[in-house]
């Protein structure tokens, strides 16, 4: 969690195209099962209707006016209403659903409650793959595909240190980026590729075991 401008925001991350879960729960953890929480995506005037739930109706349930794009797409929790759990899950996540979106209890009291989450589409997820072995050295492959923004691709040994690699290879299909880092290394560690996409604050890494002298390796 950071704040902007003073407020509180959670920030999610997720790769294209998987699902994602938005979360939004009062601290009471009251029941909401007959109360009205709004869901709502900033960046245009108006902003975009997202989910809206009102005493057990919602958006194609008895509700009108959800935004085209993410028709189809959201979801709630009805079993976890009785909590004060508000969350939402969005399926097949798209660059485009990137942004702040707001969870607003307009009709609490004493004051309106307003949840800040800011969804980062497009994180990069790292694969990696073992091109070549011999007893005295490994071919190692990175793999980053549909990062967006671009990240910058390394290869890390166990002592957290850089390892020299190949150039990377980067191809651009629309605004995603795909990458492929290759390195030989020549000793028995743990070697991590590390994806890191600055503009967002976001790192993952794959991790890979190589025992040389053996074909016996492990990757997770």
């Amino acid at each position: 969690m950071f704040c902007l401008s003073g407020t509180p925001v959670t920030r999610v991350t997720v790769k294209e195209d998987d699902g994602v879960i938005l979360p939004c729960s009062l601290s009471t953890n009251e029941n909401i099962e007959s109360m009205l929480f709004d869901w709502k995506k900033e960046g245009t005037v108006p902003q975009k209707n997202v989910f809206l739930y009102d005493d057990g109706k919602y958006y194609n349930n008895g509700l009108l006016g959800q935004d085209e794009e993410f028709k189809d797409r959201v979801s709630h929790f009805p079993e976890e209403l009785k909590h004060g759990n508000a969350s939402i899950r969005i399926k097949k996540t798209r660059l485009e659903d990137n942004g702040t979106y707001l969870c607003k209890f307009p009709n609490l009291k004493p004051e309106i409650r307003t949840f800040h989450i800011q969804l980062v589409v497009g994180a990069a997820q790292p694969s990696v793959t073992i091109l070549n072995q011999t007893d005295d050295w490994a071919l190692l492959q990175c793999d980053v595909q549909s990062g967006s923004p671009r990240p910058t691709v390394e290869w890390w040994d166990s002592n957290n240190q850089i390892i020299p690699s190949e150039k990377p290879q980067v191809s651009k299909i629309g605004d995603r980026f795909y990458i492929t880092v290759s390195t030989t290394v020549k000793k028995d560690d743990n070697y991590r590729c590390v994806a890191t996409q600055k503009d967002i604050w976001h790192q993952s890494q794959k991790k890979i075991y190589i025992h040389l002298n053996s074909e016996w390796h492990f990757n997770h």
